[in-house]
């Protein structure tokens, strides 16, 4: 799944992308990677690649955006590329994590 953002880093406007990869590794359980992209240069942000739950992931972009002065407008949201529906709805449940004060 691809999701796009119009935003500003240290007030310079910039279009972020979210990239996220379900991994289901076993019916029990399933993994996520998720890379940020500014422009098309990935940023080195992560502890981990590899993550159990989406919300981890997303939690991890949170921290990385408020220590480096990224800032993302969830008005222009857009959601490019989506392969499976439930991906979709996981993300929206879970991408209040994004944009928490």
């Amino acid at each position: 799944m691809v999701i796009h953002y119009q935003g500003k880093q240290h007030g310079k406007s910039t279009k972020f992308t979210i990239r996220i990869i379900g991994n289901n590794l076993s019916k029990s359980s399933s993994n996520y990677q998720i890379d940020l992209l500014v422009a098309d240069k990935r940023l080195p942000l992560f502890t981990s690649e590899i993550h159990q739950s989406l919300s981890n992931c997303l939690r991890e972009i949170y921290l990385f955006r408020k220590y480096n002065g990224i800032t993302f407008e969830e008005s222009s949201e857009k959601i490019e590329t989506l392969l499976v529906p439930y991906d979709k709805v996981l993300y929206d449940y879970n991408k209040y994590a994004l944009f928490r004060a």
